[in-house]
């Protein structure tokens, strides 16, 4: 059965560092997934089978924050023993509110542009470039992840997070602008 006390990067059998192999983590999801699949244990004892149940979840838990590049920041940081809780954590950068207020004015008026949906995808790809960019710089601090590189990651997970949302915020209204059409 597996160890569910091992890191997602131990379970995975994976170097522990942000920059991953996606195919690579895919097949040994695949791998791992094949292990514990309920099919296995359909004969097995009601223990044995919470235990496969469990490992799924594990599993799946593991490879969603892997896959995820601001939820594996967002785990790294914990690994390296940042108490990092995302529902708390907001930044305190003041440049970096402002031009999220401009960007939240900028989507709340893409419904009235004359080509709303070209503007809707042009916003969602200018938000995509900045994320990009944090991504990107995430690689190099964590690569020596001392305790001043993990405030400024700490930090820069903090403005994904906004950035995050504000794509989200974005494709709510990339959806509503396509209903309308219909």
């Amino acid at each position: 059965m597996l160890d569910l006390s091992k890191n997602y990067f131990e379970l995975f059998g994976m170097p522990i560092g942000y920059v991953i192999d996606k195919q690579e983590l895919l097949e040994r999801y695949r791998d791992l997934q094949r292990v514990v699949h309920p099919d296995r244990y359909v004969n097995a004892s009601d223990h044995e089978q919470r235990l496969a149940l469990e490992g799924a979840a594990y599993i799946n838990q593991a490879f969603e924050s892997l896959r995820d590049p601001l939820l594996r920041a967002q785990y790294l940081l914990r690994l390296h023993g940042v108490d990092f809780n995302p529902a708390t954590e907001t930044t305190t950068d003041t440049g970096f509110l402002m031009e999220q207020l401009q960007l939240r004015e900028e989507l709340a008026e893409i419904p009235r542009q004359q080509d709303a949906l070209t503007a809707a995808a042009d916003f969602m790809q200018r938000v995509n470039t900045i994320f990009n960019k944090l991504i990107g710089s995430l690689a190099v601090d964590f690569e020596m992840p001392d305790a001043k590189r993990l405030e400024i990651v700490r930090e820069k997970v903090r403005k994904m997070q906004f950035l995050k949302k504000l794509h989200s915020e974005a494709e709510a209204v990339e959806a509503r602008l396509e209903e309308e059409m219909l």
